[in-house]
């Protein structure tokens, strides 16, 4: 494989990603062959030592994910983790996706669910008292703080299963490609 096509297909593989971290994975990459060049090794030698740029981009797709997702700790930096781990694990898919959607679809559910209780305890905190709520007005008042409370109380719960969900994952991964690390510095 020429240069030309590597970077291509590196390009491929990381398109998605941040334009900026694309181009500073494509100016190593390009520092490899310049490097490798003045050794006297022939494009095709340093491609082939560098391996499979489809594989290569998916580990750094990963890699990203996992440095974004440590230092934001937000939900598109989860998300994103999540699929660039999806992308690593590309051999495992058939394994992992029945199990991580089910869980996900799962504890998205939960979190609708909770959503739906903060509500009814506003509605029973704010028209409980006005609509002759049994037990009068203090327990209307009690009662729809209580579940909106629970409500709060559930869904840090959930968040931090969602936390522990996505830290799981990036174990996995990492796992994962150091398993995979071996075997790809053998072909070279």
């Amino acid at each position: 494989m020429m240069r030309n096509e590597f970077i291509k297909r590196l390009k491929a593989g990381l398109k998605g990603m941040p334009q900026d971290a694309i181009d500073d994975i494509v100016a190593d990459y390009e520092e490899h062959f310049a490097a490798g060049l003045a050794e006297g090794r022939s494009e095709e030698e340093v491609a082939a030592a560098l391996g499979n740029p489809s594989r290569l981009a998916r580990e750094l797709r990963f890699e990203t994910g996992f440095r974004n997702w440590k230092s934001e700790r937000t939900p598109g930096a989860a998300w994103s983790a999540i699929i660039a781990f999806m992308g690593l694990a590309t051999i495992d898919i058939l394994i992992l996706l029945p199990i991580v959607l089910p869980v996900l679809g799962v504890l998205f559910g939960l979190f609708v669910a909770v959503l739906a209780i903060f509500i009814a305890g506003g509605f029973v905190l704010i028209v409980g008292p006005f609509s002759g709520f049994p037990g009068g007005i203090l327990v209307a008042l009690l009662c729809g703080l209580g579940m909106m409370s629970a409500s709060v109380a559930i869904g840090a719960l959930l968040t931090l299963v969602g936390v522990w969900i996505v830290n799981a994952l990036m174990w996995f991964g990492r796992l994962h490609y150091r398993v995979l690390e071996p075997a790809i510095h053998s072909e070279d």
